[in-house]
């Protein structure tokens, strides 16, 4: 080799950047569930916002909400995916278009004709059972829906800009077991490809043909993930011991499964998915955010088989007896805003579903007037006839709790400000992030930009807290949240945890790591672990539980005081109930000091007395992705 062809050589190495190494990863939050006026229900609802808009208030422009005032974040986020409904893609627009080729369906006249909130709703009741092929489809357009996927294309390709904001291409895919039973997913597409039209409940409600179509792109180059939501409302079905067509799981099922399925969506508008009050009665903050029903009914939705820990209990006896853990998700939140922008913040709240739940009244925090009382109670009583009609085998539950005297109770008074994706990625593009998806690297926050690390690993110690290259010795040594511990033997790992505040909301009160587990006699169990506290203190070696830091608040202005709290929580804690010959998992869930909940904020805004039966205070929180160990 010359000289010359040396120093070229040398020349083009300087000016490469430096490969980044996994201490390198960065936090970075998004969201990957916006529902824009393409949807049908978002647009029947108010919501004229384009994916276009919803890009622009992702990164810190304001833009309309369906009752007229301003939305905007106080910071942009890194990421977003607009989400469409894939049914009856961009048809309701086309709807209410006089001079579409569906104008002159019935359908479409009355919804043109709707005014008032009940008529939207009962309008958009007429389309479910076109959504739910129960009639003959003589309604939809297909030519509609491709020119409105070339929309929701076109657009993230637009507003993705590599290495400043990251725009995804996808869709949901909304289907149910039988009628209410939630089974959607968000289907998120790595790059810039995507194909000609998106696979929707038209095609099969069963996700397993997803995934076959999933596989077959992948086979052409283009690569996604179908994200599952809302499992709380899905009577069980979302994480079932059965196929959707009542098979046994095998270990196909399952590698098809998690191909496809890395990640679970934790928790968003319609409440949180983690666990149930009745599945982990040990956890005391088990409660959190819980939305009883299946998803747009007062119907009440079976515990087991719809909670993510429960799922990750039940995926340890998969793996036993050889069929696979079709249940190894990571996990990650979002809004399922329908009006084109999330709301995160409890002081910042404006629902999901737009002109339906628009104020405090509407959401029943606010007391209603005498007159609005009437208007209210016919409501409920239009909304329990309409259920009623929609599925007449199933009558139980359909009046909903009774609600407080004065206030509006719907099922959106369950609703919750919720939630951001976090990742740890080298960068902020397309590959990076869905990297990050691809090796569970994810975490879940419920709305403030809490950031947390989880690493397990043989060869940790304490002293790696002050060490200022303990990422780099963690990912050298160790494995991060969403990775796998094999077992060394009869060692026990060791985890190192760091969790910091969002400076923009409340300080941290403590962080605990969660455990499930199997036991040789095949039953799995559950345990709860404080392991780092505010203000240096130490949990209690008997109850595991971190002292009382006396947080309050004032739910009469919404300040809150504690004698604690803390802007970093780190820990290194080693299992004191480990067993090598048990399988486990372990993640990571911190806590904020309590601060007031959004319906508490609306009621002291309105000037009006709480509503007694929601929630006045709520804990923010963040849980990492698990790691799971491996005997």
């Amino acid at each position: 080799m010359t000289l010359f062809m040396r120093t070229a050589l040398l020349t083009i190495a300087l000016a490469m950047p430096a490969a980044a190494e996994p201490e390198d990863r960065q936090a970075l939050f998004g969201e990957a569930h916006v529902h824009t006026a393409l949807s049908f229900d978002a647009y029947i609802f108010g919501n004229r916002n384009s994916p276009d808009a919803a890009y622009r208030y992702a990164k810190g422009a304001g833009i309309p909400h369906p009752a007229g005032f301003e939305m905007k974040l106080d910071r942009p986020l890194d990421f977003l995916a607009v989400t469409d409904h894939a049914a009856y893609l961009g048809m309701v627009p086309a709807m209410y278009d006089p001079d579409s080729a569906v104008a002159d369906h019935p359908v479409a006249r009355n919804l043109r004709n709707a005014k008032s909130p009940g008529e939207r709703r009962r309008a958009f009741g007429g389309m479910l059972p076109y959504i739910g092929q129960r009639v003959e489809d003589d309604l939809l357009d297909m030519n509609i829906v491709r020119t409105a996927w070339q929309e929701v294309v076109a657009a993230a390709n637009r507003h993705n800009r590599p290495g400043k904001f990251t725009a995804f291409i996808g869709y949901e895919y909304t289907t149910s077991q039988d009628t209410f039973e939630n089974l959607h997913r968000n289907v998120i597409f790595e790059g810039a490809r995507a194909p000609k039209e998106p696979f929707s409940r038209l095609v099969s409600m069963n996700p397993e043909r997803l995934w076959d179509w999933m596989d077959g792109l992948r086979g052409r180059g283009i690569d996604s993930i179908a994200i599952p939501h809302n499992s709380n409302g899905s009577n069980g079905f979302m994480f079932s011991d059965r196929t959707f067509e009542g098979d046994r799981i095998t270990p196909a099922y399952t590698a098809q499964r998690m191909r496809n399925e890395p990640l679970v969506e934790l928790t968003q508008v319609k409440g949180t998915s983690e666990t149930h009050p009745s599945l982990s009665p040990a956890d005391e903050f088990a409660g959190f955010e819980i939305m009883p029903y299946q998803v747009a009914t007062w119907f009440p939705s079976r515990t087991q088989g719809s909670y993510v820990r429960q799922a990750y209990r039940d995926g340890l006896g998969h793996a036993a007896a050889g069929r696979g853990n079709p249940y190894k998700f990571g996990l990650m939140a979002s809004s399922d805003t329908h009006v084109g922008a999330g709301g995160f913040d409890e002081d910042n709240y404006w629902s999901k579903i737009g002109v339906v739940d628009a104020s405090g009244k509407l959401r029943g925090a606010v007391k209603l007037s005498w007159l609005e009382r009437l208007g209210a109670q016919y409501l409920r009583v239009r909304t329990i006839i309409d259920q009623t009609f929609t599925d007449p085998s199933t009558r139980t539950g359909l009046a909903g709790p009774n609600p407080a005297p004065g206030f509006l109770q719907m099922q959106w008074s369950s609703w919750g400000a919720s939630g951001l994706t976090g990742v740890w990625a080298e960068e902020n593009t397309r590959e990076a992030i869905f990297a990050a998806f691809r090796r569970k690297e994810t975490f879940a926050t419920s709305g403030p930009r809490m950031r947390v690390r989880f690493f397990g690993g043989y060869d940790f110690d304490a002293a790696m807290l002050d060490d200022p290259q303990m990422t780099a010795r963690a990912y050298a040594d160790g494995v991060p949240m969403g990775g796998d511990l094999l077992a060394q033997g009869s060692r026990a790992p060791g985890f190192v945890v760091w969790a910091t505040r969002d400076p923009d909301s409340a300080p941290l009160q403590r962080v605990q790591i969660v455990k499930g587990w199997r036991d040789a006699r095949g039953k799995t169990h559950e345990k709860i672990y404080d392991v780092a506290c505010a203000g240096g203190a130490t949990p209690d070696p008997k109850t595991r539980r971190c002292p009382d830091n006396e947080a309050r608040v004032n739910l009469d202005d919404c300040s809150y005081a504690a004698a604690t709290g803390a802007d970093e929580l780190k820990a290194y804690w080693r299992d004191p109930d480990f067993d090598a010959g048990e399988s486990a998992f372990y993640y990571v869930r911190g806590l904020e000091n309590p601060t007031c909940r959004w319906s508490t904020w609306d009621a002291v805004r309105a000037g009006s007395p709480r509503n007694p039966s929601l929630a006045a205070t709520v804990q923010e929180r963040v849980w990492s992705s698990p790691i799971w160990y491996e005997n």
